[in-house]
């Protein structure tokens, strides 16, 4: 299975005959940019049709070092999660059915 990156999304956007390749890197770039800002200060990431990006706070918690078993305090921390839309949700599970 493939994955999905940056440089794949430029070149999809380069072939839909839109931007030259250049301004496709910059209009993906920009988006991203964009993206990182809004999470950077706390702000929900909403595409419709897509899904929500949101940033989440992990309290302290015990955990194990995984090479020693050892137990250990994981520090409070942000984590961003990604909560799809049921638009995409049905789409992905449309082959299913």
């Amino acid at each position: 299975m493939a994955t999905l990156t940056k440089a794949h999304i430029v070149e999809n956007l380069f072939a839909k005959n839109i931007f030259t390749n250049g301004e496709c890197a910059h209009v993906a770039e920009t988006l991203f940019e964009l993206m990182k800002q809004s999470l950077e200060s706390g702000e929900d990431v909403l595409i419709s049709g897509f899904g929500k990006f949101s940033v989440k706070e992990k309290n302290q918690r015990r955990g194990r070092n995984p090479q020693t078993g050892e137990p250990m305090m994981l520090a409070p921390r942000k984590v961003v999660t990604f909560k799809c839309s049921g638009v995409l949700r049905d789409a992905i599970n449309k082959d299913e059915e």
